[in-house]
C-alpha cells in the first residue's frame, strides 16, 4: 500500500507539502551548481520531517521504514524534476552557443 492514513493526506502531505519542498531543494541545488548527489541526503532529511508531519498531524506512524521509503522514493523524483528543470534552463541560457532545449529536462548540443 503506498499511503497510511488515507490517499488525501499523501496527496496533502506528502506530494503537495513535502513536494513542493523537494522541488525548491532541487532547484536550489541547480542553481548552486552542486552534483546531482547531494538531492539524496537532502531527501532524506526532508523524508524524515514529512514522516512526523504524518504522524503529528494524522496519527500516522512516525517510525515505519516502509511509508518513509514511500516518502523519500516520492520526494527523490520530484526533486529530480525541480533539479532537471532548473539544470536544463541554466544550460540554455547561460551557455545558449553551445546547447539548445529538447525538452523540459533535456538538452543537446547545437550543431554547427
Amino acid at each position: 500500500m503506498l499511503w497510511e492514513v488515507s490517499f488525501g493526506t499523501l496527496l496533502l502531505v506528502t506530494i503537495c507539502l513535502g513536494g513542493g519542498a523537494a522541488w525548491m531543494a532541487g532547484r536550489a541545488i541547480a542553481n548552486t551548481w552542486k552534483p546531482t548527489s547531494q538531492i539524496i541526503s537532502y531527501m532524506i532529511l526532508l523524508a524524515a520531517g514529512v514522516r512526523f508531519l504524518h504522524f503529528a498531524l494524522f496519527e500516522g506512524t512516525l517510525l515505519s521504514l516502509h511509508y518513509y521509503i514511500v516518502d523519500l522514493i516520492i520526494l527523490l523524483i520530484i526533486c529530480w524534476l525541480g533539479f532537471r528543470f532548473t539544470r536544463t534552463n541554466q544550460m540554455v541560457r547561460q551557455y545558449h552557443w553551445l546547447y539548445e532545449k529538447v525538452s523540459p529536462l533535456t538538452w543537446k548540443e547545437r550543431k554547427g
